[in-house]
């Protein structure tokens, strides 16, 4: 259940898309040696499409929910894997936007924390929006709350 200051964050499908683009490209470089030339070709054709498949859902099962106390990620599609990242351990906001992300207009963000098993937390694919502003309120507002002041 969401709640009004919950984020839920999903990759974009545009994202997962070029991500197993060039999987598609290559079962379709088989698929055609095998209609002319021979049925064996057939074999890594649909091999390279089943992996396409499940690249595609597993990037489209990954799931970010931002709250003002901690960032859940979620991610797999037969065995769910779900990390948990307290706010008050955010250290540094990463956005970067290669050429291709620009175009559809996502972004990738990457944070960087004093957690000990988790010290980066990347949320790929995500549209582009204010989202870093929120977060470093939550930050903000999680270390006030928890009395904890940084010291370099």
């Amino acid at each position: 259940m969401i709640k009004n200051n919950e984020i839920l964050l999903r990759p974009a499908m545009s994202f997962a898309f070029l991500k197993v683009l060039p999987l598609i490209v290559l079962s379709l470089a088989f698929l055609l040696p095998a209609w002319y030339l021979s049925p064996f070709f057939l074999i890594f054709g649909f091999a390279f499409m089943a992996g396409a498949w499940y690249r595609l859902l597993y990037i489209r099962s990954c799931s970010y929910l931002i709250t003002p106390e901690e960032i859940k990620t979620g991610s797999g599609i037969f065995f769910r894997r779900t990390d948990y990242m307290e706010m008050y351990r955010i250290k540094d906001y990463i956005v970067t936007q290669p050429l291709m992300l620009q175009v559809f207009g996502l972004m990738n963000v990457t944070l960087s924390s004093t957690d000990v098993e988790n010290p980066v937390l990347l949320l790929t694919g995500i549209q582009v929006s204010e989202l870093i502003e929120t977060i470093r309120e939550y930050v903000q507002e999680a270390r006030k709350n928890n009395n904890i002041y940084e010291i370099n």
